[in-house]
């Protein structure tokens, strides 16, 4: 019996239609196939960095490739956002950004970096709130009391902070002008020094992020009469906000977030999102987070975009209201 034959141009068209599916997935369907760095803006031992390490170490075990972080202190994350711009936009090379950075852009009468541009967003990793704390033995029990001293008595309180400039810095000068108050806000060095000049009533409050704080609080040597964000941190869930207290809109949360470079593809990002997304709902992860005065959330790339662009119209105001001279 005659074997029935393939017309050659059937068997081009097979072939063809062979070629066009094996090549019809993306170079990346693996991702990540080899180590990915996350490049960090920060020192390593902060909480920034500590928290980015328990990123790291998780999502490593989700997409089954290591996650390597990467400290690059410098001036306003400038080193660390440009050495991601510099690389590949394969999603090999990601970003830790910051809130810190997005309050450090208006200070700057051109920034070097193009941030909005040239970077990407996936997702939050977590939001944290600075705390407003009095000497536990100060006449200001609660944050009226030092709003009503501060009006009584103007010029004559100080608000201690450290970095001039620095976020703690910019948060107590956007209470002062949402206050409405004349007090001096007073940069120092350290904590360490903020909580001495507290100590010794040089200056009746201090603002600076819960982790710089717990210890003390835990001691009872100050008290906690504020958080800055809009809705109570989970560390301290039963402390009223300064909005809730009378300060109407005041809103001073940070964050930290995963970047990319622009143009990285669309299904690396899902992917990144996803498994970040899938981590930071992990309840080991969350108290983890929690312990580092860290409120672990993920994100949509679109969500922490618009945090960035609106915080930095934020903070451009608070600085130029505040006459802080620019670099």
């Amino acid at each position: 019996m005659k074997k029935p034959t393939i017309a050659p141009r059937a068997l081009l068209f097979a072939a063809s239609a062979f070629l066009v599916a094996a090549f019809a997935q993306p170079a990346f369907a693996e991702y990540p196939e080899r180590p990915v760095r996350i490049v960090l803006p920060l020192g390593a031992g902060g909480v920034g960095d500590i928290s980015a390490r328990i990123l790291a170490d998780k999502l490593g075990e989700k997409l089954g490739q290591r996650f390597i972080v990467e400290n690059m202190p410098g001036v306003a994350g400038i080193a660390a956002s440009r050495n991601v711009i510099a690389s590949q936009p394969d999603g090999y090379t990601l970003l830790l950004n910051t809130g810190g950075i997005a309050a450090s852009i208006p200070l700057f009468n051109h920034f070097p970096v193009d941030v909005l541009n040239d970077l990407a967003p996936v997702s939050s990793v977590g939001f944290f709130d600075c705390l407003l704390v009095t000497n536990s033995q100060s006449e200001y029990k609660t944050l009226g009391d030092f709003i009503a001293a501060a009006k009584a008595n103007p010029g004559k309180l100080n608000i201690g902070t450290i970095s001039a400039g620095g976020a703690q810095n910019l948060t107590a000068n956007y209470f002062k002008q949402a206050a409405g108050i004349d007090v001096v806000v007073i940069p120092f060095k350290t904590t360490p020094e903020t909580i001495i000049a507290l100590m010794r009533n040089d200056v009746q409050m201090v603002v600076d992020f819960y982790a710089a704080l717990a210890g003390n609080l835990a001691d009872d040597k100050l008290r906690a009469i504020a958080w800055a964000g809009l809705t109570p941190s989970p560390t301290l869930p039963n402390l009223k906000t300064a909005d809730s207290q009378g300060v109407k809109g005041f809103d001073a949360t940070s964050w930290n977030a995963i970047y990319v470079k622009t143009g990285t593809p669309p299904a690396i990002i899902a992917t990144l999102n996803k498994a970040i997304g899938e981590v930071l709902a992990d309840p080991a992860v969350k108290k983890r987070f929690l312990d580092l005065g860290v409120d672990a959330r993920a994100s949509t790339p679109q969500a922490i975009d618009a945090k960035m662009r609106a915080d930095i119209t934020k903070w451009a105001k608070v600085i130029d209201n505040a006459g802080i001279p620019k670099q």
